[in-house]
């Protein structure tokens, strides 16, 4: 599926058959040709899709449709590209969904450092490059199970590393150096590598940090250990163009960022993993230190989400009116993100939100709209006036900090 917003930039889409799992998602800017034309490619590869120019509301049909895939212009009307996949993937609900940036080659290298499945430079060379894309998100998305490549000279090791990683989702594939696990790259395919680094020393792996390997595309390699130093890492550093090299030191680490990587879905990890990462998720402590404002005329309410909030370690600015929030973004800028109550008296949560992104330092401000009332429509005028997410009262608190964490996460 393409994206496809009901607001701007409209073209013929799908999304009155969306509830299958047979389809691609992806959004454009404002161009409807090029638009058009992904959507008419995925389709003759059996997709259905829908298509949106507004960033904001492919988070919303993502979260609504859970896609097989999802494609991604960086330059948006409405919000920074950035901000999308940062969102999509420090969310427990999408973060498994893998992202294709088709954008400007200068975006590649951190496209994929922040999770990007794969990356299409732009303008395209030819349809052939889109199909092959198409072609790979599919052939991913539909495999019930992931392929990981632990590389090292040890078998205890590899044995060890098999029995941590494996599970339903993650096949463990291993090979002794770099030249047999090329070969099994290429002929058994690999989602992920896990390269032991001590071997960062041997010939053979450092020449081939040294070139660019079709093998290696877009293949995230985790380098685990204490063997590495700088001169053997600079090499494979330099391949980071062309896949993601990341240097682990612990366990712990090494699974979470293999599971990121793998796109792996939360809900369908075995509980020793979930473990893990909840673990390190708590030990992050995303939301410390942050700042959120409250803006609800309600002081009930702004008492039980300060608290909430104060027990995850965030600094909390309260106002029970939208005039006072304006004035206080216009003289300080200090807020990280802003939850909203839409039902106030004289300026509403909307009209507010749409006088705070006039002011120029509140323009890539997350704002979570929140409203008592779940009426129809609700959620597009939210979007419409600048909202980046939205929550309904009575609000589940471990939705809300899941959200929250999505926004100010890495």
């Amino acid at each position: 599926m393409v994206a496809h917003g009901k607001d701007v930039s409209r073209v013929a889409d799908d999304d009155a058959d969306l509830y299958g799992r047979d389809y691609w998602f992806g959004h454009m800017e404002n161009d409807l040709g090029f638009a058009r034309f992904l959507l008419d490619t995925a389709r003759e590869q059996g997709f259905k899709g829908i298509v949106t120019s507004q960033g904001v509301a492919a988070l919303a049909l993502a979260n609504q449709f859970k896609p097989l895939a999802i494609t991604l212009d960086l330059f948006l009307p409405d919000i920074n590209g950035w901000r999308v996949l940062n969102r999509i993937k420090h969310d427990a609900a999408t973060r498994h969904i893998p992202v294709a940036v088709i954008s400007t080659d200068e975006s590649r290298e951190l496209a994929l450092e922040s999770g990007a499945f794969a990356f299409v430079a732009k303008p395209l060379q030819s349809k052939e490059a889109l199909e092959s894309l198409i072609g790979s998100l599919k052939a991913f998305a539909q495999r019930a199970t992931r392929n990981l490549l632990v590389v090292s000279s040890n078998a205890q090791m590899r044995d060890w590393l098999e029995q941590y990683m494996k599970a339903d989702d993650v096949d463990v594939l291993s090979a002794v150096d770099y030249p047999s696990a090329r070969k099994m790259a290429q002929t058994r395919g690999a989602d992920c590598m896990v390269l032991d680094a001590v071997l960062l020393g041997s010939s053979a792996t450092d020449s081939a940090a040294g070139d660019e390997d079709p093998a290696l595309e877009f293949l995230p390699i985790l380098v685990y250990g204490d063997g590495a130093d700088g001169r053997t890492l600079d090499g494979w550093h330099a391949l980071a163009r062309s896949c993601t090299v990341r240097e682990i030191h612990t366990p712990e680490r090494l699974l979470e960022q293999a599971s990121f990587f793998l796109h792996r879905e939360y809900a369908t990890m075995p509980e020793s993993h979930r473990m893990v990462l909840g673990r390190l998720h708590d030990a992050d402590q995303v939301l410390r230190g942050k700042r959120a404002m409250i803006v609800d005329d309600d002081m009930r309410n702004i008492f039980a989400l300060t608290s909430l909030l104060e027990e995850e370690g965030m600094i909390v600015e309260s106002h029970d009116n939208g005039r006072d929030a304006i004035r206080y973004l216009q003289e300080h800028h200090d807020v990280d993100v802003v939850l909203m109550d839409i039902m106030m008296p004289e300026i509403d949560g909307i009209e507010t939100i749409r006088e705070i992104r006039k002011i120029h330092t509140c323009r890539d401000l997350p704002i979570i709209a929140v409203t008592a009332k779940a009426m129809k429509g609700d959620r597009e005028k939210c979007m419409e006036a600048g909202a980046w997410d939205y929550l309904s009262k009575p609000v589940d608190t471990e939705l809300m900090i899941g959200v929250l964490q999505a926004w100010l996460g890495h």
